[in-house]
Parts: C-alpha cells; structure tokens; sequence
C-alpha cells in the first residue's frame, strides 16, 4: 500500500523496515515490564533480546534467499535488502530459538521462565511487523470478490497491482494480536513452567495453516497446490506442541519471593 514512507534526497524510508522496528521496541517494551515483576535484570532480557533479533533476522532471511534464488542469481546484493520485504518467519523462529537456548546455557538460565516472559512480546512483534509486510505488499493472497479485499496500486509493491487480493498480511496481524492477548490473560489467570511459549507457538501455528490457504505468493509447496511448506512446518510445530503441553504437569510461574535469577553471574 506505501511501501516508501519517506524518501529525502539518497535517504529511503521503507515502511517494512520502519514496522519491523516499531514491532521490535513494543515486544521489548511488554518484555521488560514483565521482568520488572518477576525481579529479573533489565540488561539480561536487552541482551537476550539483540541475540534473538539478529538470529531472527539472518534466519528469516536467509530461508528465504534460498526458498526465492531466481529473485537474487542477478544481484546477491539485493539479499542484505530485507528491509524492502522477504523474510521467512518460521526460519527466524528456529535461528532465534537456538540462539536463545546458547544465551541461557551460556549464563545457565531458566529457559522455560525467560521463554514464557517472551512469548506474549514475540506475538505482539509479529502483529506490528506485518502491518509492515501490508504496506510492502509481500506475503500477499489470493485474488478474491469478498467485501475487504484489498488492491495494490503502489509501483513498487510487491503484490500484483490492481486485482483485489485476501489481505493475508492483516489477517496474521489481526491473528497474532489476538493471540498476544490470550497469552497475557493466560498469564494473568496462572501461567505454567514453559508452557506459555508452547501454547503460543500452537496457536500461531494452527492460525498460519489456516492463512496460507489464502496466500497467493510464491513461498514453496510439499504438495503442489495442497500443502504449502509453512504448512508442512507448521503441522509438525502443532503435533510436537500438543505432546509436550500434554506429558507436562502444570507448575505455578507466580514470582516466589526469593527469584531464581535476577542478574547474570
């Protein structure tokens, strides 16, 4: 819709990359105010925080160089640009995820208590960063007649202009802040050791199956035209998820009175 939000002499301002930053401030923001309750060190959740967005960014990134190579066999340069659009979540999720289990063993923290604190502050990012991938028109949908359809009429959108697509961007935005909600109502009515971020990841995993039957984008298929590889992903997140949330006894997450933690050593 507005892919350049500003643009003043050799200065261009994308609107992805202005909404991933945004997205990334607000998840830090809920994040700490959380660790602040719980008693636990600002620096360490700031810290956790960087290691997380750059793992983040080169694996979302670089799944989806490889996923689209006939977009950069030209000009491999254009695949450090990915502020202009075209990141892989679930290729972020998996980089972030190992680079998040490296901090705490490094500091020999409470994985399941940081990833918990998290959980509600990663669906509020994803919710503000694909307002980002609206105004950039990637991760577009299908053509469609249904009443909320949008158009693209930007010349260096993404999407394919002028045909009224699904807005699949803001049906995962809408989707994610929903989930951001119901994980901090979860929190608030007794939350369960590591269970938080597993039930995020179920739920994001069974709204993302459900969109991509409405996405229209080039992303990759397992079945041709039946199961998209996000799908594919996605179906393994859900089944692994339902395991462990069933075999795990729920434990109390309320602060005790002495933290476990509250600073690195």
């Amino acid at each position: 819709m507005l892919s350049i939000l500003l643009e003043f002499g050799d200065l261009t301002l994308h609107t992805y990359g202005v909404m991933l930053a945004v997205g990334f401030l607000l998840a830090i923001f809920v994040a700490l105010r959380e660790a602040r309750r719980l008693g636990i060190e600002a620096n360490l959740i700031m810290d956790l925080a960087f290691y997380l967005l750059m793992a983040a960014l080169v694996g979302s990134r670089l799944i989806y160089v490889i996923s689209h190579w006939e977009e950069f066999q030209d000009d491999p340069l254009n695949a450090l640009r990915f502020w202009r659009g075209g990141l892989v979540f679930y290729g972020g999720l998996i980089f972030a995820f190992l680079a998040g289990l490296w901090y705490v063993r490094k500091y020999r923290l409470n994985f399941p208590k940081l990833a918990d604190l998290i959980a509600p502050s990663i669906a509020l990012g994803q919710a503000v960063g694909r307002l980002g991938c609206f105004a950039a028109g990637c991760c577009y949908g299908l053509p469609t007649d249904v009443p909320w359809a949008c158009t693209f009429t930007d010349p260096v959108s993404l999407a394919p202009r002028n045909i009224p697509l699904h807005p699949t961007q803001l049906y995962e935005s809408a989707a994610t802040f929903a989930i951001f909600i119901t994980l901090l109502s979860m929190r608030r009515k007794g939350r369960f050791r590591g269970k938080l971020f597993w039930y995020y990841l179920l739920f994001y995993s069974l709204a993302r199956f459900v969109i991509e039957f409405f996405r229209g984008d080039p992303r990759g298929f397992v079945i041709p035209g039946i199961l998209s590889m996000a799908q594919a992903i996605g179906l393994g997140v859900i089944l692994l998820t339902l395991l462990i949330l069933f075999r795990k006894k729920p434990t109390s997450l309320l602060p005790a009175k002495r933290p476990e933690y509250a600073s690195r050593p």
